[in-house]
């Protein structure tokens, strides 16, 4: 069986990958796939240097923010893999980031659920009093929020992966992982 690298723009988005392929029975190490955060997307062409066909030779998967998919699709044109778009060669585009997706996929009150487990909602209420936040959509509220803390980006993208409903994910998170059984 080949390998496949499964490329993601930070650590929070692998947690993500590794807990919804957990949950949906995944073996990474038996199924030999390895999921590598880049430390930024503009790290890519290190990466399929690294990993693509001219480097390890790995089947190539990976998951992008919106706004970097035109680079990631301009990369792996470059590295020849594709066409210039992302679907076809197994790269999948969350609408703004991977937290939109999972606010969307859960819901407000539920993530705002998951954030009151945590002891942590008389803090998202104080955040939303702020000026540069007040009036805006609580969906930009709480990817503030998630965002905005030392280590809560990765801390929550566990805990919200976890409280999806059984069967349910973002659907690029979800068609990623899909992919893995798609050799």
């Amino acid at each position: 069986m080949d390998a496949t690298t499964v490329l993601v723009e930070g650590e929070s988005d692998r947690v993500a990958v590794e807990v919804l392929a957990a949950r949906l029975g995944h073996d990474l190490g038996a199924e030999r796939v390895t999921v590598v955060p880049m430390g930024g997307a503009t790290s890519i062409i290190h990466y399929l240097d690294r990993f693509g066909p001219y480097g390890a030779g790995h089947r190539l998967l990976g998951l992008c923010d919106e706004r970097e998919s035109p680079g990631i699709a301009r990369a792996l044109s470059r590295a020849g893999i594709g066409p210039g778009t992302l679907a076809e060669p197994g790269f999948y585009v969350c609408h703004s980031d991977l937290e939109d997706e999972l606010i969307r996929a859960l819901g407000i009150e539920h993530v705002l659920d998951v954030i009151d487990e945590q002891g942590e909602l008389a803090s998202f209420r104080l955040l939303q009093r702020q000026p540069s936040l007040r009036g805006r959509p609580v969906t930009d509220q709480l990817r503030r929020f998630l965002g905005g803390r030392s280590g809560n980006k990765v801390r929550y993208a566990k805990l919200l992966v976890e409280a999806l409903p059984a069967g349910t994910a973002p659907p690029p998170l979800g068609l990623l992982v899909a992919a893995f059984a798609g050799r």
